[in-house]
């Protein structure tokens, strides 16, 4: 055994024997630089060949001798100094306390205390970590102590015959220790975990017994429509179920979701009342809870009604629908889906509530979970909610859509339902529109529906599209007299598709702000006379019974007394 046990500390090093160890040691606490450069060219070399699994003394130490060569030099000035060796002595408290850490964090200075590095080097650490970068002769104090520390605890133990793996030895021992520690806290918190899985079935079984003894039983053909208030002893049981949750919510939902409890068994649904073999009542599509056996859950869930809880108690329910839908067990499934459609339905806002009297919102509430709406996370119901198919997921998916704050596009809603009836092979009973009267089985009959809507939409433009040609006709034939008119002018027609409130009065697409884009080559000049003439009086209608005997004989001349009926005679609108 002891020979076994020397074996198993040989290992395999990067230098070639002792002498050139002890070579790069002496050079790396010298103090010539250039014996520091050899050995740092050294420890280069035995890097590469130790890849990833350099010794991390070693790598730290040729750090901190690189900032004082670096600092000999005099290339440096004193605050990039100060930047060098502040990384170094970060990587060195950093990796030198880290195989002390262990799943559980413990503060640097107690690392550092049980490996004898002083503290006011984690100080030195924090400071320039976090606060204002300390002083250069500070940090080559600390270069200088680290490095002694470096050397008593790393390379003055490997003369004596030891390994690397001895310098490690502490943190090893602490490391197994730390393992132990770890191990003994998982199994007190299995063991709490089973405590209170014991004490979360006891408190819902002590539930179910109060409730059977507080309504004398229930025979097998009488419903009970009223359920009696719960007594000093329930009262007791709640509040003790109330403040389990607070500390173990997620485990007492798992606990409800059990068969017995929230999943009845077929003696307990006989022994309330309830019928299973009804076919109305128990539909697969649609599920619903006996309202006998929600008024038995009734008290409990109303006391847990939180939103956290609510929300989580759904996530679970999703959860194990999801678990179930590889099953060929439907009663499980039926129950489970019944519990997400009642807690659906409380959150539920519909109009139809909006004009019922006091007592019809009384009644309706009274048999409800919660009556105050709640704030929950759709996204991620709706995820689940499509994550877990089955034969009710249509149903679900509705519910969850209709109740969405911010509701999806009305196709996309619609696109969804189909898809989800395709994929669970169930027909939506709440069709949108006219054009879902045809189920929808597989996807050859959804390409067939796409088919017929487009040939209806074809069909009725095509009468509006006969209207419009006799106007578009005339349109045409006034738009081309009008081009034929303007034909060897400056002027055209625009029949392009214009914005015509995006350019303003007496601007054209197109038109530059230079102003001479509106001179015209060819042009007529009109001379007025410089004799005074005076003006004449006359009516708005002579302008328009202006004859040419008043012109000259040039033709384009005009005369004072034109120009003067041409200015009365001129009207603004």
């Amino acid at each position: 055994m002891k020979k076994k046990s020397s074996e198993k500390k040989r290992h395999v090093v990067a230098w070639l024997n002792k002498a050139e160890w002890d070579q790069v040691r002496e050079y790396l606490y010298s103090k010539d630089s250039a014996l520091q450069r050899n050995a740092l060219h050294r420890i280069s070399a035995w890097k590469a060949r130790y890849a990833n699994s350099t010794p991390v003394a070693m790598d730290c130490t040729a750090d901190l001798v690189r900032c004082q060569v670096l600092d000999r030099s005099e290339k440096l000035d004193s605050h990039d100094l100060v930047l060098l060796y502040g990384a170094a002595l970060v990587r060195f408290t950093n990796l030198i306390t880290e195989r002390q850490q262990g799943k559980i964090a413990r503060s640097l200075r107690r690392l550092a205390g049980n490996l004898n590095i002083p503290e006011w080097i984690v100080n030195l650490r924090h400071d320039v970590t976090h606060r204002k970068l300390p002083a250069l002769k500070l940090c080559r104090k600390g270069c200088e102590v680290v490095l002694e520390w470096l050397q008593q605890e790393y390379w003055s133990r490997q003369l004596g015959g030891g390994s690397t793996a001895d310098w490690e030895a502490q943190s090893d021992g602490e490391d197994e220790e730390m393992g132990m520690k770890l191990q003994e806290d998982e199994l007190i918190a299995r063991e709490k975990e089973r405590e209170a899985y014991k004490n979360a079935r006891e408190l819902l079984i002590s539930y179910e017994k109060e409730q059977y003894d507080a309504c004398g039983g229930l025979h097998e053909e009488k419903e009970k429509s009223t359920w009696p208030d719960p007594l000093a002893d329930m009262s007791w049981i709640l509040g003790e179920i109330k403040h389990f949750s607070v500390e173990f919510g997620e485990l007492l939902i798992e606990v409800l979701l059990e068969d017995g409890f929230l999943i009845p068994t077929a003696q307990q649904l006989s022994s309330l009342g309830c019928d299973s073999s009804d076919g109305d009542t128990f539909c697969p599509t649609e599920p619903k809870l006996p309202p006998t056996f929600l008024r038995f859950w009734l008290p409990l869930l109303k006391t847990l009604n939180s939103p956290s809880f609510i929300h989580l108690f759904l996530e679970k329910l999703f959860a194990e629908l999801k678990l179930l839908s590889s099953e060929k067990s439907k009663h499980r499934m039926y129950y489970t889906s019944a519990w997400i459609s009642e807690v659906m339905l409380c959150n539920s806002n519909k109009n139809e509530y909006h004009f019922e009297t006091k007592a019809q919102k009384k009644a309706r509430l009274k048999d409800r979970i919660f009556a105050n709406r709640m704030q929950l996370r759709w996204q991620q119901l709706l995820s689940a909610c499509l994550e877990a198919p089955c034969a009710s997921t249509p149903h679900l998916l509705n519910l969850v859509l209709e109740d969405m704050e911010h509701p999806l596009p009305l196709e996309t809603q619609q696109r969804l339902l189909q898809l989800c009836s395709i994929y669970t092979r169930t027909e939506h009973s709440e069709p949108h529109t006219e054009q879902e009267e045809w189920p929808i089985y597989t996807l050859e009959s959804l390409h067939e529906k796409l088919q017929r809507s487009k040939r209806n939409s074809h069909s009725s433009l095509a009468e509006p599209q006969k209207k419009w040609t006799g106007e578009e006709n005339k349109w045409s034939d006034a738009e081309v007299q009008k081009a034929k008119l303007l034909r060897g002018s400056s002027w055209q027609v625009c029949i392009d598709k214009v914005l015509w409130k995006n350019y303003p009065l007496g601007k054209v697409p197109g038109q530059s702000d230079e102003p001479s884009c509106l001179m015209v080559d060819n042009y007529s000049t009109m001379i007025v006379s410089d004799e005074p003439v005076a003006m004449e009086s006359s009516t708005p209608q002579n302008v328009s019974g202006l004859s040419a005997s008043a012109r000259t004989a040039d033709g384009l001349l005009w005369s004072h007394s034109d120009l003067s009926k041409l200015k009365t005679g001129l009207q603004l609108f």
